[in-house]
């Protein structure tokens, strides 16, 4: 007889999961989100997490408030010990820069430049199973060490290791390899990881396939798609209200990594509200987060500057209440590899969402959303079009909401009982 409630499967269960994430709160920014939302949610559904992370670094944002969602569950979180140095924020670097940085990363270090980290998680995480009974290591990646962490733990010890793809590895069209050597090195790494993991996990059917296409002796059973998603708890405890209805507001939540840029949809902004005195009036885009200094002088440049707010870096909690007081949220990409886990968010606050991006995974779940408006991410004769209709839409009260059915389905605690099925799945008897 089938249980009433999926929980009540795995609450006797009580086993210990060891949990490898280099990001892990009090850093902050998107890449956290998803390995936090798994440790809060699997104790659950009958898994303890024991997770190792790093200690004191440099890294671009902290927030403290995220450890908070830990604190009614005693999950364990054991820190790699740090080198005497405090921890520091560091600047968000110029595209450049950040290009320049990557290039010399992926040129010296193989697969990533945390691969100075495995050591000392290798002989943390021995530790950890010395003292805990481990029946299960999931590791979450990039950085991909991660995995090779994961990897010589469970050969180890004879423990079962999922690997969680956050990003793409080898296909990912940011990496850079300066030899045929480099990129013959990351396809061995991955080749082994992939051979020896019990499970691996990717976010969505794209990403699964790439993987299926590239590594002929995976079959379909060995990659499990665990989207990304929203914790409703984060809006049930955001404490909105909004007080003023006559702005029409349009927010982009995260940073423009890599190569995005707003540029596109600036100029298009700019060119809708020069012909459009009440839009002009009543138009609000909002940036919550760190900003590159080149991308607000595009601002000036299109003469924006009364009608945009900026947040700067804010809690989690805070980037919630600014997406929950917006009319559309907008998200803007160039390419077709990636999963961003704000899209998810966006559908837990159940506001229509501007998407612009190029034909694929992303801009099809936005459709399938029932509240999705989509262009392609340089047309900016398109985005003026949609903003248009946006605004009028907006004007008249009947801005869409997404489908009610569609957005559950991406509740974090739901997903998380996938992964507690698998990892249950995993363990030796």
């Amino acid at each position: 007889m089938e249980a009433e409630n999926p929980t009540d499967i795995y609450s006797t269960l009580k086993r210990n999961v060891l949990v490898i994430a280099y990001y892990f709160p009090p850093m902050g920014l998107s890449g956290v989100q998803r390995t936090l939302k798994f440790v809060k949610y699997l104790p659950k559904f009958g898994w303890h997490p024991i997770v190792l992370t790093t200690g004191d670094l440099d890294y671009y944002a902290f927030d403290e408030t995220l450890i908070d969602e830990l604190g009614e569950e005693n999950i364990t979180i054991v820190r790699t010990p740090s080198k005497g140095k405090p921890t520091k924020t560091r600047n968000f670097p110029n595209q450049f820069i950040h290009k320049l940085g990557r290039m010399y990363n992926d040129t010296f270090f193989v697969p990533d430049s945390k691969i100075g980290w495995k050591k000392q998680a290798v002989n943390t995480a021995n530790a950890i199973i010395a003292e805990h009974e481990i029946h299960a290591i999931f590791a979450t990646a990039p950085p991909f060490t991660d995995f090779l962490i994961a990897d010589e733990i469970s050969r180890k010890h004879d423990i079962p290791f999922l690997a969680d793809y956050r990003d793409t590895w080898v296909d990912n069209p940011f990496k850079y390899y300066p030899t045929p050597m480099h990129k013959n090195k990351n396809l061995k790494l991955e080749h082994k990881i992939l051979s020896h993991a019990q499970k691996s996990f990717v976010t969505t059917r794209f990403a699964k396939e790439v993987l299926l296409r590239r590594y002929r002796f995976l079959s379909h059973e060995d990659i499990f798609i665990l989207p990304h998603g929203y914790d409703p708890e984060d809006f049930a405890n955001a404490n909105h209200e909004r007080h003023d209805k006559s702005k029409f507001v349009i927010t982009h939540s995260g940073l423009f990594q890599d190569d995005r840029t707003p540029k596109y949809f600036l100029k298009a902004l700019s060119i809708f509200l020069s012909k459009n005195k009440q839009a002009k009036e009543a138009t609000i885009l909002r940036f919550v987060g760190l900003m590159r200094p080149s991308h607000l002088k595009m601002a000036t440049k299109y003469k924006l500057s009364d009608n945009i707010e900026l947040t700067g870096y804010v809690t989690h909690k805070e980037s919630i209440r600014h997406i929950l007081d917006s009319d559309v949220l907008w998200l803007m990409m160039n390419d077709t590899y990636r999963s961003p886990g704000k899209l998810y968010e966006y559908f837990g606050a159940r506001k229509p969402i501007f998407i612009n991006a190029p034909t694929g995974a992303m801009t099809k779940i936005v459709q399938d959303s029932g509240a999705g408006f989509v262009t392609e991410p340089d047309n900016v004769k398109d985005i003026v079009k949609k903003l248009a209709e946006l605004f009028e839409l907006w004007q008249s009260g009947n801005l869409p909401k997404p489908n009610e059915k569609f957005v559950v389905a991406f509740d974090r605690s739901k997903i998380t009982n996938d992964l507690a099925r698998e990892l249950s799945l995993s363990v030796k008897y």
